[in-house]
C-alpha cells in the first residue's frame, strides 16, 4: 500500500526499539521503513522483525541513520540526549518528522529540537503514555484549584537500570504543578533532601526518587493539606504503552506543519 506511513526507528536493537518494531507491525496504516543502531553494534545486518519477534520483514539494521531518515516519513527516538540532538538535525535535513521520548535533555539538546522544529514536525515528551499525559493535565488543574497551603510532593519509582533521576516524567509533573500555580518551577523545585533541612518551605514542589527491581514506572503527585490529602497516581506495568503512544504520535504528524509539539497536542488535551 502506497499510503502507509513509513516509520524509522533508531536504537532498534534495544528493549524499547524492539517493542517499537512490534507495535509498528501491529498498527494499521504503518510500516517499518528503516531501523538503525550505533556503529559497531553486534546487531548490524540483522532483520529487525526477526530480532523483535514479529517475523522477517526485510528491514536490516543499519548504522547509517542519516540514510534511514532520508527514506522514511517519521522517526521514533528513545535513545540518549546527545544522540537525540544529532537525530534532530538529521530529521530537519531529511524533511521527516521526529518523535522523541528521550529524557534527561539539557538546554543544548532542547535547542536542537527547537531548531529541527523550524523545518519539520517534532513531538517531544518525557513520557509517551496516554495515561501519563492525562495526569499532566489533571495535575495542572488540581494545582490551580488548590491554594498554596497544600504542599506538593512528587514520588517516582523505576527499575534499577534507569540512569537519570528524578525521571523526566516526574519533572514534567512538577512543571505542570508549577504552571497550575503560576510559579517558576526552577525556583520552586526541591529535588532532594538530606540532613537537617529545616521546615518545609511554603510553595515548594518536592521530589522523592526510588530505584529498584524491574519497575516499569510509577509516579504519584501528592497534594497534602491540613486534614486532607489528594493523591494522583499512575502505574505502568507494560513498556508497550510508551511504544503505542509514540506510534500514535508518528501517525499524528502526517501532514502536520513544522513545529515543536507535545503529547497533549497529539491527544487533544489542550
Amino acid at each position: 500500500m502506497t499510503d502507509q506511513l513509513k516509520i524509522g526507528i533508531v536504537g532498534a536493537g534495544g528493549r524499547m526499539g524492539r517493542m517499537l518494531v512490534q507495535v509498528v507491525a501491529e498498527t494499521e496504516g504503518c510500516v517499518l521503513g528503516g531501523a538503525s543502531e550505533v556503529p559497531g553494534s553486534g546487531l548490524l545486518g540483522q532483520d529487525a522483525g526477526l530480532l523483535a519477534g514479529t517475523g522477517e520483514n526485510g528491514v536490516r539494521i543499519t548504522d547509517d541513520s542519516a540514510a534511514m531518515f532520508a527514506g522514511v516519513d517519521a522517526v521514533i527516538d528513545f535513545t540518549v540526549p546527545a544522540a537525540t540532538a544529532a537525530h534532530a538535525a538529521m530529521a530537519a535535513q531529511a524533511g521527516c518528522a521526529l518523535i522523541a521520548g528521550t529524557t534527561g535533555l539539557d538546554e543544548t539538546h532542547r535547542a536542537a529540537l527547537d531548531a529541527a522544529a523550524q523545518k519539520v514536525p517534532v513531538v517531544w515528551a518525557s513520557n509517551m503514555s496516554s495515561g501519563v499525559n492525562l495526569m499532566f493535565a489533571i495535575t495542572e488543574r488540581v494545582a490551580r484549584a488548590l491554594d498554596p497551603d497544600f504542599d506538593i510532593e512528587i514520588v517516582e519509582m523505576h527499575h534499577r537500570h534507569k540512569v537519570d533521576a528524578p525521571s523526566g516524567t516526574a519533572l514534567s509533573l512538577g512543571e505542570a504543578a508549577a504552571r497550575g500555580r503560576d510559579v517558576d518551577f526552577d525556583k520552586a523545585k526541591v529535588l532532594s533532601r538530606e540532613g537537617i533541612t529545616g521546615a518545609r518551605e511554603r510553595g515548594a514542589i518536592g521530589f522523592a526518587t526510588l530505584r529498584g527491581g524491574d519497575v516499569v514506572g510509577e509516579h504519584s503527585v501528592i497534594f497534602a493539606g491540613a486534614g486532607e490529602r489528594i493523591e494522583l497516581t499512575h502505574r505502568a506495568t507494560d513498556r508497550g504503552i510508551f511504544a503505542r503512544g509514540a506510534v500514535r504520535a508518528a501517525r499524528w504528524t502526517a501532514g502536520r506543519a513544522p513545529g515543536l509539539y507535545a503529547m497533549a497536542d497529539v491527544l487533544g488535551l489542550d
